[in-house]
Parts: C-alpha cells; sequence; structure tokens
C-alpha cells in the first residue's frame, strides 16, 4: 500500500453536522492540548486494563464527529484505602472552530474483559465530558493545574438518547459514578497553531503520532507537537500539463451529458423539453496533500480542448475534426507548487471538474445559461495523485485518473468509470484516461527516500512509487504569465451539485489568456497584484501618562504654607476638617472593606491648589499668566475650568521664575482677580440611590483602576501646556469616615515629528518598533488635594439635595400625551385630574375654528359645536386605534453609555389559539434582534439571567427582518441589544480652546445632571400576516455619559488625512480584563465613534504586539474633530474595556527651510471675521518664532493683514510650532498655524574645546576673537543655540574693516557630568550667518 493512501485511509474525520457548518461563519481556529493522567476509583478491578477512548460531540445536535482516539493499555494497581488508578498519562492534540459551548470532549473508559471460552471483548464502564468553551468563542476558564473529571455509568452512546438535555448536571438520566474520577487538564497549546496547515480540524492525535510535513522530536523529547519543527519544503513547478478522457474526449463529454441530462429529467419527473444540459467550462484543482489534508487551498486552473488551442480559440462544433485529433484537455500556464515537503506521504492532487449549464436550442444551436440568467453546476468526473520519486528533478510525468466510488481527497462524488469489458487502446491502467505534464524544481537537494522519514520501527515493507509511464515530450503549449483571477463560471455558478463541497478559500489562480487572438491590448479586467509590502506608520506607544507615585508626604513647614495660603478647608459630614492623610501604597486596597462600609455615598471633591515650573525641566517655551484646566471624571459631563491666574505668595501676578509653584486664583470677567480664596474646588456626588443597578461596583472599581487626565491651557494663547495624570485608588476610604490626600503631578506635554517613512525588513521585526518621533517634556508641575467624604444613602447634605436627586425615571412611568389631562396632587394623597378645553390641546382644531368662525355669539357657538363634532368624528378612527395600541405595548427604558451593548429580553406571548409567524420590526439600526444564539447565551450569561436559549429559533426574510414561529398562547423570549457607537451631540463638547464656556460654573456636579442627552424614543413591533401588530414594544433610551480612559491629541495640517499607527499595551494591564487567561493575547477589536473615520486593529502574529490604525480626515483650521474609539477583547463586542477619546486640531500648515542660527522672514495673511477684533499672535517656542506686531492690534472687519514672523531655530532636523491668532477680549481662537520646520546645521568655521567642574560652582570666562574679512567696518549680532549655558558679554559689536575684536564668553555651571555641543552664530545687520563657531564643553 502507497504510504499516502495508508495515511489518507487511517485518518478519516467524520464531518461536524451540516447545520453546525451552514449555519456559522468560519472563525479562526483554536488550538488545544489535553493530558490523559490517571483513572483513580473503587470501581476499578486490580489487575484488570484499561483504555481511554476520546472523542468530539456536538451536544446541541446529539452528533459525534472527528476521529476516535484510543491510548494503550494499562492494568490497575492498588493505592490505599481501598481504590485502584491505572496510570496513562498520555497527551492529545487537536484544533477546532467549532467555538460553541455545546462542542464537548468525551472520555469513554473501556475494560478489557473475558468471556466464558476465553476470549476477550471490550466493555464501557463508564463515560465522562469534558467542556472546551464556555461562551462565544471564549475557551473554558481553564488552569494550569489538573482537573478532576467526574464519570457517569454506562455507554456514551447514552448522549444519542433523545431525552437528552445540555446541560449534563440537568439530565436525570444520567448516574455518576461514586468515588470514581478521571484527572486531566486541558489548556490551549499556541505552538500547534504553527502546524495547522497539516492537521485536519477536529482530528484527535497523540504527541506519539508522526505527523507527515514534521520533523521528529530531538533529543530526549518523545512528544513532536510540544515543540514542533516544520520540514524544509521543496519548490516544484508543472509545466505542458494535459488530460487524455476514454475513448476520447468528444465521446467522453457526450455520454456525460446524456447521462446528466438524463439525471435532470429523472428528477424533475418531466419528459424532454428541448433543453440540453452543455459543458461550460473545464477546471483543474491542483495542490499539495499530506494523506490528512491540503497543506494548501488548491489552485484551480481553466483547461481547454486542444482543438481550441490550435485554432487559435476558435470554437468549432463537434465533428468537424477528426476523432483521433485534438481529443485532449490542456493547460497553457505553468503551476508553481512552493509547499511540496520531501515525504512520501506528501503527494500532488489533481482532480478535473466540469462546469455545466442548461442550454435551448434555437435553430440547430445552443443558447448557454449565462444568457438565460441560469446558475451554472460543478461535477467532479476524475481525480489523481503523484508523488515524487526519489531523486527526480527534471522530467515527465503521466498519471492514470481515477473515478467512481473510491474516496477520494477533494471529498467529492466522482463520475463513474467505464466498464471493465470496455477494451483500451493503451492499456487498462488508462481506461479512465491520463494526465501527463513536465515536472522540474529550483533546488539542488531534492525529494530523499522514505527510509530517511519514516519510523525506524515500522513493520510493513518498502512500499511501490506510484505508477508512471515515461512518454515522449509532447508538443509544447505556449505558456501565458501567471495572473490572477476568476473565471466565467466563478462570477455565475453555485455548488448546486449533489455531493459538491463549498468552494475552497482559494479562487482561480491561472486565469487563461486568449492567445491566438489579434488583440494584443491588454484586458481591462486585468488586475495587478499588490506586492507583500505596505507603507508602515511607526506605531507610537499607548501607555498613556504615568500617574504613579504623584501623592507626596508634606513637611510641617509645608503644611504651615498651605494653611497660610488660604485655601477653603474640606469638612466632613461633621463639618470637621479632614487631615491631609499619609501616602499608602497602590494596590493595596480591600474591596470588602468598601463594600462593608455604612456611608455608602460619595462626595468626591478635586481641589486645584497651584501651579509651577518643575525644577529640573528646562526653561524653554512660554510660561502661562493665566491656566484653565479640562478633564473628565468618571461618567460626568467633560468640564472646562474658568481662567485661573497665577499669583506668587507674596500677592501680585508671577514674573520670571522666581517662584517654583504659584497660586491658582480666580479671574474675574472684567480681568480683575476676585477676592474669593485661592484655588478651584469641584465637588462630584455620587449616590447609590441613584446609581444602576450594580454601578456601585463599577464606581469603586473605577477609582480603583483609572487615572484621570487633567488637560492644562494657557489662558491667554490658548495653546496646550500639557497633561497630567492622577490615580484615583487614594479616594478609596477603606472604611474612614472621610480621606484627604496632596498631590504634585508633572505636567509634560508629548511633541510629534514629522512622520517619516520606515523602510527595510527590520522595522518588521518584533521588539524593533519604537515610538520614534515622539518626545516628551515636562512642562510644570500641578499640585492638588483630592477627597472624598463618606454620607449616608439616605442622609444627603442640603445643599446637594436639588442637585443630586435628579435621576432618570423608572421603568413603570406612563407617558401621558401632550395636553390630554392636568394631574393634581390633592391632600391626602389623592390623585385629582382637571379637564381642559379642546381648543387649548389640539392646535390643528383651534386653525379650524378661528378661520372662518361666523360673527355673534349664537352663531359662534353653532359653528363651534358642529365643527368640533365633526372633528371628533374625523379623528375617532385614530383615537381608537392608539387606545386599542397603548393596550398591547410595553415600556422599556435603556441607559445607554457610549460603545456598551445594554441587553434585554422581552417575553412575547402570541394571544391567539393558532400558531403564527411573527415577524419583528425594528425602526431604529442601534436597536437589534440577538439572532446567533452563541452571542444570546453569551450575554445572558453576562447578565446571569435564567431564561432558557434556543438554537435556530429565527428565520430570515428576504428584508433581513427576523421572525419567529409561536404556538397557540406560546410565549418566547425575543433577545435584543441596543448599542450605540456614535457619541451624544450634548456630550461631544470640544474641550480646549473652542471656548472657556461657564461649564465649571456649578461647583457641584451630579450623576442626575449628566443625562444631558435627549430621550429617544424606538418602536419595535411584533406582527402576524397581514402586517397586525400582537405586541408593540417602545424602548427609551436615555444616553449618558461614558468614561474615558485615555486622551489622545493631534495637530495637523489642515484638509488633510491623518493616519497613525498606535501599539496597544500588553492586554493583560487593561482595566477589565481578567488574569490568568490560558492562551496569551485575545483578539481586539474596535469601533469608532465616527463612521466616516477609518479604525481597525493590526495583528502582527501570534505572541507579536497589536496595532490600531486611524485614518481621519481633518477639517479646515481652526476646527477641533473629537472623537472616541472602544477598544473590545470579546468578539460580541459586549462592553469595552477602554474608550479612548481623540482630539485633532487642524491646523494651516506652513513649510519653512531655514537654518540653524540665521533670521528667516516670512508673512502670513490674516483675515478678518464678521466683526473687528482686539486680537495678538501667540506663538508654543517664543525663542525661536518672532511675531510682528508683538503686541495686541486690531483686526478690521472683513479686512486683510499682514502678520510678520521671523524663525531663528536652534537645532537642526524637522520641528513643529505652533502659531494662535487669539481674541483677547473674548479669549477665543481666532486662526491657528502650524510652522513645519526643516532645518539645516550651518557650516562650522571653527571648533574649540574646554574643560569645566560639574555640580555647580560660579561659572567660567573665555574670550575667543573675530576678524571683519570686510574692507569697511560691519555691524555684527550674536546668538547661540543654548542660552541657558552660555551668555555674551555684548549681544552685538561693530568693528572696522580688517581689525579683530574679542568676543567675551560667560559658561553657566552644570549640575549634570556630561558633554555638550554649544554653536556661536556671528550675523550680519540682516540676521544672516557669517560664520558659527562650535565649542565642546566637557563637564567633569
Amino acid at each position: 500500500m502507497d504510504e499516502w493512501e495508508r495515511v489518507f485511509r487511517q485518518h478519516s474525520p467524520l464531518s461536524p453536522h451540516p447545520q453546525r457548518r451552514r449555519a456559522r461563519p468560519v472563525p479562526r481556529s483554536a488550538a488545544f492540548r489535553c493530558v490523559l493522567k490517571y483513572l483513580h476509583g473503587a470501581a476499578l478491578a486490580q489487575g484488570a486494563e484499561y483504555q481511554l477512548r476520546l472523542s468530539l460531540f456536538d451536544a446541541t445536535y446529539h452528533h459525534f464527529f472527528g476521529r476516535t482516539w484510543r491510548s494503550s493499555w494499562q492494568a490497575a494497581r492498588a493505592t490505599p484505602p481501598r481504590s485502584f488508578r491505572a496510570t496513562f498519562n498520555e497527551t492529545v492534540y487537536f484544533h477546532t472552530s467549532l467555538n460553541h459551548p455545546g462542542i464537548v470532549a468525551v472520555v469513554e473508559v473501556v475494560v478489557l474483559a473475558k468471556k466464558g471460552n476465553g476470549d476477550s471483548q471490550h466493555l464501557s464502564c463508564g463515560f465522562g465530558i469534558i467542556p472546551i468553551f464556555r461562551c462565544g468563542s471564549e475557551a473554558t476558564d481553564l488552569a494550569t493545574e489538573d482537573r478532576m473529571l467526574k464519570l457517569y455509568h454506562g455507554t456514551p452512546r447514552a448522549l444519542l438518547h433523545p431525552h437528552f438535555q445540555d446541560p449534563v448536571e440537568k439530565n436525570k438520566y444520567l448516574t455518576v459514578m461514586e468515588k470514581s474520577h478521571l484527572q486531566y487538564a486541558l489548556k490551549p497549546h499556541q505552538p500547534l497553531e504553527t502546524i495547522i496547515h497539516l492537521l485536519p480540524e477536529n482530528l484527535l492525535i497523540s504527541g506519539l503520532q508522526a505527523v507527515p510535513g514534521l520533523l521528529p522530536a530531538h533529543g530526549d523529547a518523545t512528544d513532536c507537537f510540544q515543540k514542533p519543527r516544520l520540514m524544509k519544503p521543496v519548490t516544484c513547478y508543472l509545466e505542458r500539463l494535459s488530460i487524455r478522457l476514454y475513448p476520447s474526449l468528444e465521446e467522453f463529454e457526450e455520454e456525460l451529458l446524456d447521462l446528466l441530462n438524463s439525471d435532470r429529467l429523472l428528477q424533475a419527473n418531466a419528459a424532454p423539453d428541448g433543453e440540453e444540459v452543455a459543458v461550460r467550462e473545464r477546471r483543474l484543482h491542483i495542490g499539495v496533500h499530506n494523506g490528512l489534508r491540503f497543506v494548501r487551498a488548491p489552485q484551480v486552473a481553466v483547461l481547454v480542448p486542444e482543438a481550441e488551442e490550435v485554432l487559435g480559440g476558435c470554437w468549432e462544433a463537434p465533428g468537424s475534426r477528426a476523432r483521433d485529433a485534438g481529443q485532449a484537455l490542456v493547460l497553457r500556464s505553468r503551476i508553481h507548487l512552493s509547499e511540496m515537503v520531501p515525504h512520501p506521504a506528501f503527494v500532488v492532487c489533481f482532480q478535473l471538474e466540469y462546469v455545466l449549464c442548461s442550454a435551448g436550442r434555437a435553430g440547430g444551436k445552443a443558447v448557454s445559461g449565462s444568457a438565460r440568467g441560469e446558475a451554472a453546476d460543478m461535477r467532479s468526473v476524475r481525480w489523481a495523485v503523484w508523488r515524487p520519486a526519489p531523486g527526480i528533478s527534471d522530467t515527465d510525468v503521466v498519471l492514470p485518473l481515477r473515478g467512481g466510488a473510491c474516496r477520494g481527497p477533494c471529498q467529492t462524488l466522482v463520475y463513474q468509470t467505464p466498464p471493465s469489458s470496455r477494451s483500451s487502446w493503451q492499456g487498462k491502467h488508462v481506461e479512465s484516461g491520463t494526465v501527463q505534464f513536465h515536472v522540474s524544481t529550483d533546488l539542488e537537494e531534492h525529494l530523499v527516500t522514505a527510509a530517511e522519514i519514516l519510523c525506524k520501527d515500522r513493520d510493513e515493507s518498502e512500499q511501490p512509487p506510484t505508477p508512471s509511464l515515461r512518454v515522449p515530450v509532447p508538443r509544447r503549449v505556449p505558456a501565458s504569465p501567471r495572473g490572477p483571477g476568476l473565471s466565467v463560471s466563478q462570477l455565475v455558478a453555485s455548488p448546486r451539485g449533489r455531493g459538491q463541497t463549498p468552494p475552497q478559500d482559494g479562487g482561480i489562480t491561472h486565469l487563461e489568456a486568449d492567445l491566438g487572438s489579434p488583440n494584443t491590448e491588454p484586458c481591462a479586467d486585468d488586475q495587478l497584484q499588490a506586492l507583500p509590502f505596505t507603507p508602515l506608520q511607526v506605531p507610537i506607544a499607548a501607555v498613556g501618562l504615568q500617574a504613579g507615585s504623584s501623592c507626596v508626604s508634606l513637611s510641617r513647614a509645608s503644611l504651615a504654607r498651605l494653611h497660610a495660603a488660604g485655601f477653603p478647608e474640606i469638612l466632613d459630614r461633621n463639618q470637621e476638617p479632614v487631615e491631609i492623610s499619609e501616602p499608602v501604597e497602590l494596590g493595596s486596597f480591600n474591596p470588602r472593606l468598601e463594600e462593608a462600609d455604612p456611608l455608602q455615598g460619595n462626595e468626591i471633591i478635586l481641589q486645584f491648589l497651584a501651579f509651577g515650573r518643575d525644577a529640573q525641566g528646562s526653561v524653554e517655551g512660554p510660561w502661562p499668566r493665566t491656566i484653565f484646566l479640562t478633564f473628565q471624571f468618571y461618567r460626568f459631563p467633560p468640564i472646562t475650568t474658568p481662567r485661573l491666574q497665577l499669583v506668587s505668595t507674596d500677592g501680585g501676578p508671577v514674573t520670571g521664575l522666581t517662584m517654583l509653584a504659584q497660586h491658582l486664583v480666580r479671574v474675574n470677567e472684567d480681568g480683575t482677580l476676585s477676592t474669593r480664596p485661592p484655588g478651584l474646588q469641584l465637588k462630584y456626588m455620587v449616590d447609590p440611590a441613584f446609581l444602576r443597578p450594580g454601578e456601585q461596583r463599577w464606581f469603586l472599581r473605577y477609582l480603583a483602576e483609572h487615572s484621570l487626565q487633567i488637560d492644562v491651557w494657557d489662558g491667554d494663547s490658548l495653546l496646550h501646556v500639557g497633561s497630567a495624570a492622577v490615580k484615583l485608588e487614594p479616594l478609596l476610604r477603606q472604611g474612614q469616615a472621610a480621606v484627604r490626600t496632596y498631590h504634585e503631578l508633572e505636567v509634560a506635554t508629548t511633541e510629534y515629528e514629522p512622520d517619516g517613512t520606515v523602510l527595510g525588513r527590520e522595522a518588521l521585526r518584533h521588539g524593533a518598533l519604537r515610538p520614534l518621533g515622539v518626545r516628551v517634556a515636562v512642562r510644570g508641575r500641578l499640585h492638588l488635594c483630592l477627597a472624598n467624604v463618606g454620607h449616608p444613602c439616605e442622609e444627603i447634605p442640603g445643599q446637594l439635595l436639588s442637585r443630586s436627586r435628579i435621576g432618570p425615571a423608572p421603568d413603570t412611568t406612563v407617558t401621558i400625551p401632550a395636553g390630554s389631562w392636568r394631574s393634581l396632587n390633592a391632600a391626602g394623597g389623592r390623585r385629582t385630574v382637571r379637564a381642559r378645553r379642546l381648543m387649548d390641546v389640539d392646535g390643528e382644531l383651534e386653525a379650524v375654528l378661528r378661520s372662518h368662525r361666523p360673527e355673534g355669539w349664537p352663531k359662534q357657538h353653532a359653528w363651534d359645536l358642529q365643527v368640533i363634532s365633526a372633528y371628533r368624528d374625523h379623528i375617532k378612527g385614530d383615537s381608537i386605534y392608539q387606545m386599542l395600541s397603548q393596550a398591547i405595548t410595553a415600556t422599556r427604558t435603556v441607559h445607554a453609555v457610549l460603545g456598551t451593548a445594554e441587553f434585554f429580553e422581552f417575553p412575547l406571548k402570541n394571544p391567539y389559539s393558532i400558531q403564527h409567524t411573527v415577524t419583528i420590526e425594528v425602526d431604529h439600526p442601534e436597536l437589534s434582534v440577538i439572532l446567533d444564539p452563541r452571542e444570546w447565551r453569551h450575554f445572558k450569561e453576562l447578565t446571569k439571567s435564567v431564561t432558557p436559549v434556543e438554537e435556530e429559533m429565527f428565520h430570515l426574510r428576504d428584508d433581513l427582518k427576523p421572525q419567529v414561529y409561536l404556538r397557540p398562547s406560546e410565549t418566547v423570549h425575543i433577545p435584543f441589544k441596543y448599542q450605540t457607537f456614535s457619541a451624544d451631540p450634548a456630550v461631544v463638547v470640544a474641550q480646549g480652546p473652542s471656548g472657556l464656556g461657564a461649564s465649571a460654573k456649578a461647583d457641584t456636579s451630579s450623576l442626575g445632571k449628566s443625562r444631558t442627552g435627549q430621550t429617544k424614543l424606538i418602536q419595535v413591533s411584533f406582527q402576524v400576516s397581514g402586517g397586525k401588530p400582537i405586541a408593540l414594544l417602545r424602548v427609551k433610551v436615555e444616553p449618558q455619559p461614558h468614561v474615558v480612559d485615555q486622551t489622545f491629541r493631534f495637530y495637523h495640517p489642515e484638509l488633510t488625512f491623518l493616519k497613525k499607527t498606535i501599539r496597544l499595551p500588553p492586554w493583560h494591564t487593561l482595566p477589565g480584563t481578567p488574569v490568568g487567561i490560558p492562551g496569551g493575547q485575545p483578539e481586539m477589536f474596535v469601533r469608532c465613534s465616527d463612521p466616516d473615520i477609518i479604525c481597525e486593529t493590526k495583528t502582527l502574529g501570534p505572541g507579536e504586539p497589536q496595532d490600531i490604525f486611524l485614518k481621519v480626515a481633518g477639517g479646515p483650521s481652526p476646527q477641533i474633530k473629537k472623537f472616541f474609539v472602544a477598544i473590545y477583547t470579546d468578539a460580541w463586542l459586549a462592553a469595552p474595556v477602554q474608550i479612548w477619546q481623540f482630539y485633532l486640531h487642524s491646523l494651516q500648515r506652513l513649510d519653512v527651510a531655514c537654518s540653524v542660527g540665521q533670521l528667516t522672514r516670512l508673512s502670513l495673511l490674516l483675515h478678518g471675521t464678521a466683526a473687528p477684533r482686539r486680537v495678538r499672535a501667540f506663538t508654543s517656542h517664543p525663542q525661536e518664532l518672532e511675531v510682528d506686531p508683538n503686541g495686541a492690534f486690531v483686526l478690521p472687519a472683513h479686512g486683510i493683514q499682514d502678520l510678520y514672523i521671523g524663525v531663528r531655530p536652534r537645532r537642526a532636523g524637522s520641528k513643529f510650532i505652533y502659531l494662535n491668532l487669539v481674541d483677547v477680549e473674548y479669549h477665543q481662537l481666532v486662526s491657528s498655524w502650524l510652522l513645519c520646520l526643516s532645518c539645516r546645521q550651518p557650516l562650522i568655521s571653527k571648533a574649540f574645546e574646554i574643560s569645566l567642574p560639574a555640580g555647580g560652582g560660579r561659572g567660567c570666562n573665555k574670550r575667543i576673537t573675530y576678524t571683519n574679512p570686510y574692507p569697511s567696518p560691519r555691524l555684527y549680532f550674536l546668538c547661540t543655540n543654548r542660552p541657558d549655558l552660555l551668555q555674551f558679554k555684548e549681544d552685538s559689536f561693530e568693528v572696522a574693516g580688517g581689525e579683530v575684536y574679542t568676543i567675551g564668553l560667560r559658561f553657566a555651571p552644570s549640575q549634570a557630568v556630561g558633554e555638550e555641543e554649544i554653536l556661536i552664530h556671528i550675523n550680519d545687520h540682516e540676521e544672516k550667518n557669517e560664520e558659527t563657531f562650535c565649542v565642546k564643553v566637557l563637564y567633569q
């Protein structure tokens, strides 16, 4: 027996249930490793031999599939006390894409028993069920430690009984074997994913079994799947391929078509109708098979009769040529097989397939099915396999074709072979036809012998090779270049044939070209094939701001200064001051203390105290005079604070760098300082009585795991100063009445340099990508206090009662039509109503009455009564319909949060005594019926719902509306899911320079106030035949703000696309993700709140990091686009693990090419608005960018004015500089520019080197000389790239022609040891660079 046939026959797994394959999309296959260790129990008999058999079972459809794996026989041995154990320690591997909770592994325990006549028999003595998946695509929560599997009496055939229920625990027909269990371990095995192409799905295989294409285990290891190693492939080329059919192509096809036509008429039970079956196309599937599966999806090539090839593609009717000429099917292109492996079980498979269609007769000519709009049918007629002989390199091969009832690798029914009574013109082995081709390879070392690959302990003899014949080389067919495309039949064909499998993933890889046509122009359908290279955006790290040890311990002097500054005290519920507590170790909180706390109400207080420069930061960049802050806490609306002025401790505004921190004082509308105490204090009231069910636990989790990100803005220039982050964990009171902590936050800014193209394979290597072009600089430090004051739920402070008691309406609230009744609360709790005039509640009736009313009171009154009576008759039908609709209407309130799916079930009852098919119509796309039972089960597990789940419950109509079948008076639960990815307009308020507003005037906020969105009503109708509703569901959607986990800001040129790649952090660090999930990093999913933004995830491979790719279209300057991205780790997108918000600032771009140290002058054109404004230009780098006019000036209405700028960069390379034009009276952003600098290094004429002591000191004075090279006197200006390290005695000097001038230098001391290069630029009177000196300073 051939090696391939032996492997192919021994491993023939049973297919899954047809409903399982048809009703699901094909997900990614998951690989598993199951270790069966030992069988333990009192029911075992000492000395008896036992065997374990493992099979896959579909509990939903009661169907076994795959192939049963059998272990070796092991004897049971006694173990104390009074029990026995049979040890196996065998490992089984498999992979499956049927990620459904109903897919389980069944273990059967078989004992070897003796009959009365001495023969042995196998008896089943118990079985167990191993769950594989929990829900959806999630694997069962598998730990690394062993698990005990309880066993049931009987045989696994009991699972096929109709009364079997899933889950097994609910089945009363199964009895547990007492004191018996199987010890096992099941977990995902990621290394198996690298060889999935060699193993068929759902095949259980032992680690000791050999797999063709896999190298044996090396060293002491015996398990080749523990760390699998692939064999090196060899590339093969098949050329001049042709197929000959017996007795001739014409007779073969004529017989085939006659039989198919007779079969068509027999199935239709009809008489001959003039239609016949015609050949539309002949295709050949070619692929590499290793005995277990196709290594890659087979390639599909189109064959043409040799007669058409000779005539250049011109069709000629059958019989016009001699029968012995042109009776072959030829392939004009070359087949490239790169997956061939030197193993005796690797073969090349050929499958000949005919594409057929019905054709009518019109005047003796066939009318093809394509002209009549009919689908084609595909039939497999022949197949063959070829195993390359050892040492083959360049030869011709002839193979016999096979057919009939024998099982082939393509798993399809094949056309019959000729009867044995027929004679063959070439011998018995070619009665079914032959395939011949020329094979060649491109390597020196070719296929090896079978003895080098097969296991040495195999007792089989050497296998004969596949029969092949050497024949003379046939006429060479011109080869056409290989190109992608689809044949005509694939565009119209549907696999309707009996026994046909769905098409493989691989499409047509060889598109046949008409070489005989004189037209040499390229075909319009030809498509260029993309090269395996894509442009790469260097990913930026999404690690966020470091919010680590910001909580500091204050000394007594610091506490005294804090108290003397006059900041308001924070009082607890007893009106006692809350002391500042000492820093605690992060991550040490106890959730039980929070749940047991009697003070469940939380009054969160944020107190912003001061802002100052970083003591170790550089002095680059303007220091703001006023600032304002933007942030968002929990689900409360975003906050933009009023402008706060920086005031030094002596009471005056800050000037220079005299103080490291200045107090924050509010600024009045007229620009004067407020007389209120310094600082800004905001309060948030979080009362569990007005939270959603279970939200209190989510809020505590938010405090424990999240950080509050704060953006700091310059109040005058509206430029972004930087961002800070503070951990919210210190707000957890841990049983205390109140807590208060002091924090000192680093305010850092992130500068993104212009994107550069990254090429080369080194950039794709794991770990090689870094956030290039990103510079983080600390701009200052923000001082604030965080406090949490506890309150009982029923005891809210009086001043907060009116604000915090505003909550969402309960589901039982009934909305009364406007104007019908006016309800009053009478004394004693009775409810009374007062009638209103019909004219006051109906505008249409009022307009009719006032339009044609006659004069005179009697006539008016009679006219009104007639009109009202007619109006009542007119609306009577609508009123009755509305009242009947209210009787069958139910209301459900949904509190919608961006990205979070709100799941609920609606009990639908059939009120009739007959069965009905109910159609569900929803008038809003964000509310949908859950059709997939896996998704339904996933949400039920999340919500702990106990209602049943039905498989294939819904039927989709042609218009995609779901239908459900209801028996008489039956009640079913319809699962609904509301999920929105569009942020509410009232929530998406642009923070920052777009306007300061007065959103923070109210110092106290509550979750009741956070319901900023308008209520949305969605109507769901349940209709029977004829459109009659049997139930109506009204869903009230109340938008709620969402939590923002991280903020990104990008500044980009206007009207261009921003393309960014953001690297996701390791998934186990994301809040909300469980720890210890097996299988490594799961697949992540992203959704964007803006449908016009391209947002997708990119996975580089198993174990590689994941990236988010964004493509955003920028608007005109100074527009700010805000959007959100939700990140999920579950395929059903139930709840995001993180929500990121993005700001895209669109700026006018100006490219500037300049030289370091030299002033480059430009001008910008300013356009006035509808009203005259008093404006001023501000820049992010005033040391490198000068503006003229420098102060405030008036911009006329609809006028045009020039703004002159001068750029003097300090370092070479690319750089961004921001320029804002601000209305100084209303603090509004008028225009904004992005200056993209490309700075080149000047030519160094002289170089010096000095050594200075580090660590302080008085500095050092030096002198250098400069000679005027011109004959006339000249004025020169001095500047340097490091003004913090070098000062000049004089910034300018004048020297006569040819004279020498001594320049005085003073070098400032440095605190750090190292080397600095300082440039000295000598410029002329026009600020053009004359010479540049370089001084290398060594600080030792």
